[in-house]
């Protein structure tokens, strides 16, 4: 039997194909795909951006052929031998898939921080790890799998990954309850982020960004101020509102070098950097300001599961 999906063959040459629906080994869960998401990755592997493609200072990363998509959610149509004991579900269920598939032996698996493990096993972008952008995929063996609740929409679903990653970031932060913080970019990441940011319940919550119905969201979310770059100098409000002293945290959600160069100048002496975007090019800086001039701490990245926190408190 046959399905459609999108195959990603090389920068800009995306191709709507047929293949084959996978073959279920032991251990693995065939899914009819319900919803997918178009993470900025996807957008800059699709551009041709250096970290996925290569160049002399990158290794390619992406495998093509290969389906993108790891942003997903779909329903169980077959599970393979193993997969009902190691994963608790059934067919019909509806389930996500973290979209890394950690290997569990090497150093950084070990310690408990399998999101940076060293393979490195990606959904959408290697050939172990065929993506969600067709009519079903494989959640493999070894996947963190999820059940989800059927009350959930499945677009409401396939926004459980990225709302994860909006909430690891605002954790990174370690906001505090005195603290100005900035979100600079109002994508569907860094909404998540404003929102999630407002749960800690800082003096000031400041969204960025350069469209204004992005920004009218965010309001929405929980901003208490919203600015457009293009309207007003940022840093300069920022300042103002801080009576010279710069925000406590600033989240970059942007991805782009602009972002990173406005948030190093508005940020406060001793302040937290979290650095949460894809980039489609390099971003340049002088150091100084991260060191010596600011003394930005290292932030490291907290491994935490937050999924498994999500889709528990869905089902209540």
């Amino acid at each position: 039997m046959e399905m459609d999906c999108v195959v990603c063959h090389a920068p800009g040459d995306y191709r709507l194909e047929k293949r084959p629906v996978p073959e279920v080994g032991d251990g693995d869960i065939l899914i009819k795909v319900l919803a997918v998401g178009i993470c900025a990755g996807d957008a800059k592997c699709y551009a041709g951006a250096p970290y996925f493609w290569g160049d002399d200072d990158h290794p390619q990363y992406v495998q093509p052929p290969v389906i993108p998509g790891h942003e997903f959610f779909g329903e169980v149509v077959k599970l393979g031998k193993g997969a009902v004991e190691m994963h608790g579900l059934v067919v019909g269920d509806h389930a996500i898939a973290e979209q890394i598939v950690p290997c569990g032996m090497c150093r950084l698996c070990n310690k408990g921080s399998y999101n940076m493990c060293v393979p490195h096993d990606v959904y959408g972008f290697k050939q172990k790890t065929q993506g969600a952008m067709a009519t079903y995929m494989t959640y493999i063996a070894g996947s963190i799998v999820h059940k989800v609740p059927k009350s959930i929409p499945a677009w409401q679903a396939a926004y459980i990954e990225p709302l994860a990653c909006a909430i690891h970031a605002v954790e990174l932060g370690n906001i505090q309850f005195n603290d100005v913080v900035v979100v600079s970019g109002c994508g569907p990441l860094g909404l998540g982020m404003v929102a999630t940011a407002k749960q800690k319940t800082p003096v000031k919550l400041i969204a960025l960004d350069l469209y204004d119905w992005k920004l009218d969201i965010a309001k929405k979310c929980g901003a208490d101020i919203i600015l457009n770059p293009n309207k007003c100098d940022v840093v300069e409000e920022v300042m103002k509102i801080t009576g010279g002293y710069g925000c406590d945290v600033y989240i970059e959600a942007t991805g782009h070098p602009s972002s990173v160069k406005q948030g190093l100048k508005m940020i406060i002496r001793q302040g937290r950097f979290v650095e949460y975007s894809v980039f489609g090019k390099e971003t340049s800086v002088d150091w100084t300001i991260i060191s010596d001039a600011k003394g930005i701490p290292k932030h490291y990245n907290m491994n935490s599961n937050i999924i498994t926190t999500l889709v528990t408190v869905c089902d209540y």
